[in-house]
């Protein structure tokens, strides 16, 4: 039995009903009370200050007891009370955010495994895929495709196909993405999307059918590139697109997971295909080898060893794009020097034609980006003309 403190339960009340604006830590000790006399009415008006105090919290470890209570208050919801799935939803993606934050990956994932159970499969599937287990991560992802959630979108597609590619399922992976490439196809061909998004998706598909040695369909989806950068060096993009740099970024950080270690449950690494959601941890750890590099490409530089310090030039560009590469002001200026410099560093590497034209092929896909599209019609026509496409 429940002992009630009927003088906590006044304080409360008038509290609540008072003209002042009560904080939010105030309000969530007034619900604590309330929730235990009347949990119908109070109960998710808990949740919701828990999650909005734990928003405002800067202490990484009350974020994580405010978000685990909040996941507790949600569970207490009579089943089938009015929002209760999205408020449990909520409180555990809260809860698992907290957890990654501070590095303990066990909970976390037990957390993004019961999200799973309600529906949500994604953080699962991320956290799968910064650990390695990629097959299972697109097993999850084919099976919310299958039930139709979500929806077959550009997000989707592209983490399901990056899931399928790193478990070294190559074939289905170009399915998939050549199935969100069609879609993508009949988009631009009614104005629907942008002209840029189709280049971008034709040249990461290249780059999906080089890797398993198709050298025939690579070329073919490198054609099809060069003629719609063509048509965007002649008339531009045919409408106006807020703005689009995610969708360049996902696949240029994407297009080098090979170069980067192997992801495992001792060493997670960035779920490589997704843009936004990468667990706070391991951002953290990734974009923390940026002084590493960095020191390793003045070693290299100093040395004279050129085609590895482009390999670790390309390394540090990637980082710089996941971590401004979403910030449309000043992008042309503040992103063209890396990919100059691979450019430049690859031109003085006349037995290594295969490392130019990624470099041409990165500064088009980037120039793209900046909406530059002369010259970048004219890099990726020297690209493929490098790989005997023409």
């Amino acid at each position: 039995m429940v002992t009630v403190d009927h003088d906590a339960v006044l304080r409360a009340r008038v509290l609540l009903l008072g003209s002042g604006r009560p904080s939010r830590a105030e309000l969530v000790g007034a619900y604590r009370v309330l929730a235990e006399v009347s949990p119908k009415a109070y109960v998710p008006k808990l949740v919701d200050a828990l999650l909005a105090l734990r928003h405002e919290s800067r202490d990484p470890k009350a974020g994580v007891a405010l978000a685990a209570e909040a996941s507790r208050a949600a569970r207490r919801m009579e089943v089938g009370a009015p929002d209760r799935v999205e408020r449990l939803r909520r409180a555990l993606d809260a809860c698992q955010a907290a957890l990654f934050a501070l590095g303990r990956r066990a909970e976390g994932r037990a957390i993004c495994a019961e999200l799973a159970e309600a529906g949500r499969s994604e953080s699962l599937a991320r956290v799968l895929a910064e650990e390695g287990r990629f097959r299972e991560a697109a097993e999850l992802d084919e099976e919310a495709a299958r039930n139709g959630i979500p929806e077959h979108s550009f997000w989707n597609m592209v983490r399901w196909a990056a899931n399928l590619e790193g478990a070294g399922l190559h074939d289905a992976a170009s399915a998939v993405f050549g199935e969100l490439l069609e879609e993508t196809r009949c988009e631009a061909a009614g104005q629907r999307t942008a002209l840029a998004i189709l280049t971008w998706e034709l040249v990461h598909f290249s780059r999906m059918r080089e890797t398993v040695g198709d050298g025939v369909g690579a070329a073919a989806a490198r054609r099809e590139a060069l003629g719609v950068l063509e048509e965007l060096a002649t008339t531009g993009e045919p409408k106006n697109w807020s703005c689009i740099l995610g969708w360049w970024r996902t696949l240029f950080v994407l297009s080098g997971r090979a170069a980067e270690p192997a992801a495992s449950s001792e060493s997670p690494m960035p779920p490589f295909g997704t843009e936004l959601g990468w667990s706070r941890d391991v951002r953290d750890g990734f974009l923390g080898m940026l002084p590493g590099l960095e020191a390793e490409a003045a070693r290299l530089r100093e040395a004279g060893r050129l085609p590895e310090l482009a390999d670790v030039q390309r390394r540090i560009a990637i980082r710089a794009a996941v971590r401004d590469g979403g910030r449309p002001y000043l992008f042309e200026e503040r992103f063209r020097p890396y990919f100059d410099e691979g450019v430049t560093l690859a031109r003085r590497l006349p037995d290594s034609p295969a490392r130019l034209a990624r470099a041409l092929t990165d500064r088009s896909m980037f120039l793209v980006a900046a909406r530059s599209f002369e010259p970048a019609h004219a890099d990726f026509a020297e690209a493929v003309a490098l790989l005997h496409d023409r």
